[in-house]
């Protein structure tokens, strides 16, 4: 055992002896543990540098204590226990046949009390342990090396200026410094691993859902013109769910008539047109799908806007506009002008207001976020808006800013945890105190948590859907695409004349007319309006085959009703007016030369039952 005095440093990688934080150069390495040491607080300091590189620290070495006064001989203190578990070590790191990841795995059973190996009842998750912090790993990162660590614990190993691996030095790449990607397939390995640990009894919740190559659905662009004209032609594909493009909230296995499941949390897509075809995210180009005077359904994180900031759980998202994207400028990213509360914006501080669901798409494009997927995009699940405001952005105009906060049912693609979110205190947001515009939910949110249930539902029943739904052919994907665009009064021109800022004259633009039927665009039948002939002959006849019908089951009728009122003894009050009534119609079919009234609409319209 070290000496009483002989004490490493911490994870912050202060000294435990002297409490300073020494510098790099002053810090000494165990080779068998890795652990740092402060040279100057150690009672056996290294005799010479060449014995640096092998040196062990007091807690891997045994420790030649003092005699006693007597001056009887030295006396090794551990020195049997100890020798036989540094022996076990190197003999573990000696061993060519073992990856890294195995002798990580055998190090940890031996240092555990395992013999050098991790029994699989004994603890399945012994494998999934950070290195640093020691515990099941959480939002694991994957060295080069193989190595894994937990993001934070990766995190703050940077910031204190490690630029090596904590475990075997091995270099860190620079890129994977500023962008540490978050390792799913063993956030998955993790999350089977605590599943089997869990009780029989238990009632775990759903579990990460990955989705296979050989489950993935058809390309939206397998015909012949759609892949000589590439990929642009692809939003006329297939869409696969039911529901209307103003759904809010999960899709649901009711809406999934493919796969009867739903949209599951951790579906990957391969580009933002194969997501449009389960309807996690509609448009293929804006981040945000909503309409301003009716609520936001969901959102893309692209890695549009500097401003955004991802932190998994919860996310500040900037609003959208503030570029100039006219003419030959549609990828500028140079932002000219501030954004204001109005269209897709509105549409998010409404869904803010209300507390609407909103569905959440990540895309490999976000560079900045340790969360985003490695390719395509990814389903993430429900968040909901707590705040937005504007404030002042990285490039000096004002924007708008949005906080979400998630509330799902199923837990993130990130996280080892079985079970879904719980209700969260709202992170401290520094940015707040220079806003403006500042808007908070001021009433219970429609989507909640109930505590009765334990679970994320409808607390207010959803808004109606005010399109009509897809139905999961190429026709409805065109029909929704024609009703989403602009409608106009009654009584304007079928042009539109369109004019820039300084004089320069645009094109003209059609003005759309849509059916108030089927939203089909009529604008050029109202320029010159047609009878239709064919159904005008139809009706004719069917108003004649009705006639003729009706005509004898008035006669019918006539005779019942003149044998009720003669029939009646007591005569009630009705009787007279009824037989009055009934006079009248037989001198009018007389004047006519017709025994039956002229239409049954009329023996209807002058009964007075």
């Amino acid at each position: 055992m070290a000496h009483v005095s002989d004490l490493p440093c911490d994870g912050d990688g202060a000294c435990m002896s002297c409490k300073a934080t020494p510098p790099p150069e002053d810090r000494l390495h165990c080779r068998t543990c890795i652990t740092p040491w402060h040279v100057a607080c150690l009672t056996r300091k290294p005799e010479t540098l060449a014995s640096v590189a092998d040196w062990d620290c007091p807690d891997c070495s045994p420790t030649v204590t003092a005699a006693a006064a007597s001056g009887g001989a030295a006396v090794v203190s551990g020195g049997s226990s100890s020798g036989e578990l540094i022996t076990a070590i190197r003999a573990i790191e000696a061993d060519e046949t073992l990856s890294e990841a195995e002798k990580a795995r055998r190090r940890q059973g031996l240092l555990g009390g395992g013999g050098g190996a991790v029994e699989e009842g004994d603890d399945d998750c012994a494998s999934f342990r950070c290195s640093i912090c020691i515990e099941i790993l959480d939002r694991p990162v994957t060295m080069p090396c193989g190595h894994n660590f937990c993001l934070k614990c990766f995190e703050k190993w940077i910031k204190q200026g490690g630029h090596s691996c904590a475990k075997c030095r091995a270099s860190i790449p620079p890129k994977m410094k500023c962008q540490p990607r978050i390792n799913l397939a063993l956030v998955a390995a993790v999350r089977m691993a605590r599943s089997k640990s869990t009780p029989s009894g238990a009632d775990p919740s759903k579990g990460y859902n990955f989705v296979h190559n050989q489950n993935r659905p058809d390309k939206a662009y397998t015909t012949e013109r759609a892949k000589k004209a590439g990929k642009s032609n692809a939003a006329s594909g297939k869409i696969f769910v039911t529901i209307a493009p103003d759904h809010f909230g999960p899709i649901l296995a009711e809406n999934d008539p493919v796969r009867n499941q739903g949209v599951l949390v951790g579906e990957s897509w391969e580009d933002r047109l194969e997501c449009r075809q389960w309807g996690a995210h509609l448009p293929h180009v804006a981040g945000i799908a909503g309409q301003s005077e009716y609520g936001a359904q969901s959102v893309s994180l692209s890695g549009g806007y500097e401003d955004d900031e991802d932190h998994g759980e919860w996310f500040l998202y900037t609003g959208s506009g503030g570029r100039d994207l006219s003419g030959n400028k549609r990828t500028n990213k140079e932002q000219s002008f501030d954004q204001k509360f109005e269209k897709l914006n509105e549409a998010l501080r409404i869904s803010c207001k209300k507390g609407y669901p909103v569905r959440v798409v990540r895309s490999h494009k976000e560079k900045r976020s340790s969360y985003a997927p490695e390719s395509g995009v990814r389903y993430d699940g429900i968040y909901r808006i707590e705040r937005c405001w504007r404030k002042a952005g990285t490039q000096g105009f004002k924007v708008c800013r949005y906080l979400f906060v998630r509330c799902d049912n199923e837990p993130a693609p990130w996280t080892s945890e079985t079970h879904g979110d719980r209700p969260r205190p709202l992170p401290v947001i520094s940015e707040l105190k220079g806003a403006t515009d500042v808007s908070e939910r001021k009433e219970r949110p429609a989507w909640d948590f109930d505590e009765s249930e334990n679970v994320w539902k409808w607390i207010k029943p959803p808004p109606l859907s005010r399109k009509p739904a897809l139905t999961g052919n190429a026709d409805a994907s065109r029909s929704y695409k024609k009703s989403s665009r602009r409608k106009i009064p009654r009584g304007q021109s079928f042009v539109r004349e369109r004019t820039r800022e300084g004089g320069r004259t645009l094109r003209t633009q059609k003005n759309i007319m849509n059916c108030p039927t089927c939203q089909f665009d009529i604008t050029e039948f109202l320029k010159n309006p047609q009878i239709n002939r064919d159904l005008m002959s139809c009706i004719e006849q069917l108003q004649l085959q009705l006639k003729t019908t009706g005509d004898d089951a008035t006669d019918d009728k006539l005779e019942e009703e003149v044998d009720i009122v003669e029939g009646d003894m007591e005569t009630p009050p009705n009787a007279c007016k009824r037989r009055k009534t009934l006079e009248q119609k037989g001198k009018m079919s007389e004047e006519k030369g017709d025994d039956s009234p002229s239409s049954p609409l009329e023996v209807v319209l002058n009964s007075d039952d």
